[in-house]
């Protein structure tokens, strides 16, 4: 897929992957709408994306917003071209065991990973259904397929949003729909991991450093730049599959 003059959302996009991402579907020439709840950091992004030469449009806010969801998507029709977009939005808060962590941060959990998905698909899909090619793609994990105490919730919402990735690849055939799972990356989640309190603090805690010490830890860059690899080769061939950075 050619990403040149293509329009597409990612949410989450004010840091870590999401900010990678958004520089590196840039250089490529992809026009951007980018969403994050962060305004202040976002709109630092949103600056640097303009710089090389792209258009681009920050829109503010939770994804699992009805309002804000609607929000990108039209901002992204405006731009013309809209190819499709990139579920990267999540909140970890790692480290209390299930019963230990308190309901707002269950909630944060819940909507940012898995409603955030739905709302953008729901508001989305009846546009990417009319342009041959589009592509949606959803930011999965590992962890999904895993009981890692002090992790318990963050896995549950990536086995929600990975089924519901697959869920549209069947329901919509005709949008390219894949899970990429990003590695393990030096981001904001790896510090909160490697510095979790509560319950789960002393399984993550040791876990996550040994991967740091292992050498299995990747730069944001390193995982975006492998996720437009996966969009400017043959995405269709991750349709209702899990793609992740080693698959180019």
């Amino acid at each position: 897929m050619n990403l040149h003059g293509k329009t597409f959302i990612i949410t989450g996009a004010s840091r870590g992957i999401g900010e990678a991402l958004a520089l590196e579907m840039a250089k490529a020439g992809a026009n951007l709408v980018l969403g994050a709840r962060n305004q202040v950091a976002l709109e630092f992004v949103r600056d640097r994306v303009r710089e090389l030469g792209v258009q681009v449009v920050a829109v503010a806010g939770s994804a699992a917003s009805d309002a804000v969801a609607r929000q990108m998507v039209q901002a992204a029709l405006e731009l013309g071209h809209f190819k499709g977009f990139v579920h990267n939005a999540g909140i970890l808060n790692a480290g209390p065991l299930v019963y230990e962590l308190v309901e707002a941060r269950y909630d944060e959990i819940l909507e940012s990973n898995v409603k955030g998905g739905y709302q953008l698909a729901r508001h989305a899909y009846p546009h990417l259904l009319r342009q041959e090619g589009s592509v949606a793609v959803f930011l999965g994990s590992g962890a999904a397929e895993h009981n890692v105490p002090g992790m318990g919730i963050y896995a549950i919402a990536k086995a929600a949003e990975e089924h519901l990735a697959r869920q549209l690849a069947v329901e919509a055939p005709d949008v390219i729909c894949f899970i990429y799972r990003p590695g393990i990356v030096e981001t904001d989640y790896t510090r909160q991991l490697i510095e979790a309190e509560g319950g789960g603090a002393s399984v993550v805690r040791p876990l996550f450093k040994s991967y740091v010490a292992q050498g299995q830890v990747i730069s944001a860059e390193q995982s975006a730049r492998a996720l437009v690899r996966i969009l400017e080769g043959n995405p269709r061939k991750y349709h209702g599959r899990v793609a992740t950075w080693e698959s180019i």
